[in-house]
C-alpha cells in the first residue's frame, strides 16, 4: 500500500476509538497523517487533557472533535448532566448575547480538555414537534430565530479559538425518523426548504463558520441518496458561498451503513463533496460491538477510498482538495482565543427559560416523588438521563415507566404516590396524542393538583406545568427553583 496514498486518505478520516488511551492502530494512523479523532463519552474517562496532549504530541495538526451542544447533549458532563444551557433554552430567552456567551463557554470547556472542534451549533429548524432526534436541540421552529442564534453560537465558539460545526445541512428539523435507525425522507418543496431550513446555515456561513455537518436525510428533490451522498445538495452549499470543511454525519448510522456500508458511504460522500468523514462511535453496535470495532470501522473507510482512487471510481484530485480544506481548518484553530464579549451566567439563562402554566402549589425543600414518563434515550440524545429526576427528587423516590405501555397497576401505583406526598410528573412530550400526556391526564383525574415538569418542547396543557426545555442538570435545577417560587 502506497505510503503517500495512505497519508492522503488518512487526511480526510475522522474516526472514533475505544477507550481513554491511544490504541496502537490509532497511533500508527496519526503517524500516517490521520485528520484526527472524534471523542465520545466512553473516551472521556480519566485525564482527557492528557489524552488530547498525547494525540497532539503524536500529530500536532490532528483535529479532535466533540459533540458538546449543552442542554440535552453533552459528552463532557455525561455522568452528572450538562451545566450549560441548551439551544431550546436559549431560543426561549432569545438573547443573542447570552447565546454567544454560551458558545464561548462551551468552547472554553472543550479547549480545556484539549479538543479543537465543537460539533455544534445545531442549525436545524425544528418545524415538526414530533421530530425524534432534534427537538430541544434546536433553537426553535422559526428560521429567523434559529438563524440569529446559530450565528451567535458560531461567533462565541470561534471567538474562543476553536472551530464550530453547524449541523445538520440542509436541515433535519422536519423529519419523523431518527437517521441513526433509518433514512428520514423529506416531503417538502424546494421553496419550503429554501425558506424554512437553509437560512440558518447561510447565517452560520456569514458568521464565518469553519465547518458544516451534513444530514443523512433523503428527498425526491435530490434523488435517492441521503444529502451526505448527494452532489446536488453539497454543490448547493458550495454555490451558496461556503468554502470551509464539509463534515459528514457519522457513517456508521443506519441511514448510511445499511445502504452503502461504511466503506461505500465514505467513497460516495467524498465524491459528492464531503471533506472530512466522521466514521462514528464504535460502541454503537452495543453487545454486537467487537473488541477491535474501532479499527475495523476505520479500515473499512480507509481501504475503500484507496481502492476507489486506484480503480478510478474516485478522483484523487477530489480527495486532495478535501485534505487541503481539513489541513487549513487545523491551522486556523491553532490561533489564540479572544476574550469573551459578555459574562456567562448559566443559572440566569436557565431561569429566564422557564415557563410556568397555571398556579403552582406550595413546594418545600423536602424530598419529592418523581413519576418519570420521559422518552427512552437514543444514540443521539440521553433524553431519559437519571440526573434530571434526581435533581427534582431531592432525595425522594423516583418511579420510572414507559408511558406508551403503562399498565393499570403502574397507573394505580403512580396515582397513590402523587396523592400521598409532594410529587411531580416528569415528561418531555405534552402534545395532543402523546402517551405521556394521556398518562398525565389519568394521574390528574386522581390528583387534580399534580404538577408536571416538562423538559421537552413547550406545549399547551391543562393543569400546572413547569417547562424547562432540556434534559440537563442545569434545566432541572431551574425547574426546582421555579417549584419553590425562587
Amino acid at each position: 500500500m502506497s505510503d503517500e496514498l495512505t497519508r492522503l486518505v488518512n487526511g480526510v478520516l475522522w474516526p472514533g476509538f475505544l477507550g481513554s488511551e491511544v490504541p496502537t492502530w490509532l497511533g500508527i494512523a496519526l503517524d500516517e497523517g490521520l485528520a484526527g479523532v472524534v471523542y465520545f463519552a466512553q473516551n472521556l474517562v480519566g485525564d482527557t487533557a492528557a489524552l488530547s496532549a498525547s494525540i497532539h504530541d503524536r500529530s500536532p495538526r490532528a483535529l479532535i472533535g466533540i459533540d458538546e451542544e449543552g442542554g440535552s447533549v453533552t459528552r463532557l458532563e455525561t455522568q452528572g448532566g450538562s451545566t450549560v444551557p441548551g439551544a431550546a433554552q436559549l431560543g426561549v430567552v432569545d438573547d443573542v448575547t447570552a447565546t454567544e456567551a454560551t458558545g464561548y463557554e462551551i468552547a472554553r470547556r472543550v479547549d480545556a480538555v484539549g479538543a479543537d472542534v465543537v460539533l455544534g451549533p445545531v442549525a436545524d429548524v425544528n418545524s415538526d414537534p414530533r421530530n425524534p432526534v432534534i427537538g430541544v436541540r434546536s433553537f426553535g421552529d422559526s428560521a429567523d430565530l434559529v438563524s440569529r442564534h446559530a450565528a451567535a453560537a458560531v461567533r462565541g465558539i470561534q471567538r474562543a479559538g476553536l472551530a464550530a460545526c453547524a449541523k445538520h445541512y440542509p436541515g433535519h428539523g422536519d423529519t419523523r425518523t431518527d437517521s441513526h435507525h433509518d433514512l428520514p425522507v423529506l416531503t417538502l418543496t424546494q421553496r419550503e426548504i429554501d425558506e424554512q431550513h437553509l437560512p440558518p446555515f447561510a447565517a452560520a456561513v456569514q458568521a464565518g463558520v469553519r465547518s458544516i455537518m451534513t444530514a443523512h436525510i433523503g428527498s425526491p428533490l435530490w434523488g435517492d441518496a441521503p444529502a451526505t451522498l448527494s452532489p446536488t445538495m453539497l454543490g448547493r452549499l458550495r454555490a451558496d458561498g461556503f468554502d470551509g470543511v464539509i463534515v459528514s454525519d457519522a457513517l456508521d448510522m443506519a441511514a448510511i451503513r445499511e445502504r452503502a456500508g461504511i466503506g461505500g458511504g465514505a467513497v460516495q460522500a467524498l465524491a459528492a463533496g464531503v471533506d472530512l468523514l466522521c466514521i462514528g462511535n464504535p460502541t454503537n453496535p452495543g453487545a454486537a460491538m467487537l473488541p477491535d470495532q474501532d479499527e475495523r470501522d476505520y479500515r473499512s473507510a480507509r481501504d475503500a477510498i484507496i481502492a476507489a482512487i486506484r480503480n478510478g471510481e474516485l478522483a484523487r484530485e477530489r480527495v486532495e482538495e478535501a485534505a487541503r480544506r481539513v489541513a487549513s481548518m487545523a491551522d486556523a484553530v491553532r490561533r489564540r482565543p479572544e476574550p469573551p464579549e459578555a459574562v456567562f451566567d448559566a443559572d440566569s439563562i436557565a431561569d429566564r427559560a422557564v415557563r410556568v402554566q397555571g398556579e403552582l402549589p406550595a413546594f418545600t425543600d423536602e424530598p419529592t416523588t418523581v413519576i418519570d414518563l420521559r422518552t427512552p434515550s437514543s444514540l443521539a440524545v440521553d433524553s431519559a438521563a437519571g440526573h434530571v429526576a434526581r435533581v427534582l427528587a431531592v432525595g425522594g423516590e423516583i418511579v420510572r415507566f414507559d408511558a406508551s405501555s403503562a399498565t393499570r397497576s403502574q397507573l394505580a401505583d403512580a396515582a397513590r404516590r402523587v396523592i400521598a406526598r409532594q410529587s411531580v410528573v416528569l415528561v418531555d412530550c405534552l402534545d395532543v396524542g402523546c402517551a405521556q400526556r394521556a398518562v398525565l391526564d389519568a394521574l390528574r383525574a386522581a390528583a387534580p393538583g399534580v404538577v408536571a415538569v416538562n423538559v421537552g418542547l413547550f406545549a399547551e396543557s391543562d393543569g400546572v406545568v413547569v417547562s424547562s426545555p432540556a434534559a440537563s442538570a442545569l434545566a432541572a435545577r431551574a425547574a426546582r427553583r421555579a417549584l419553590r417560587g425562587r
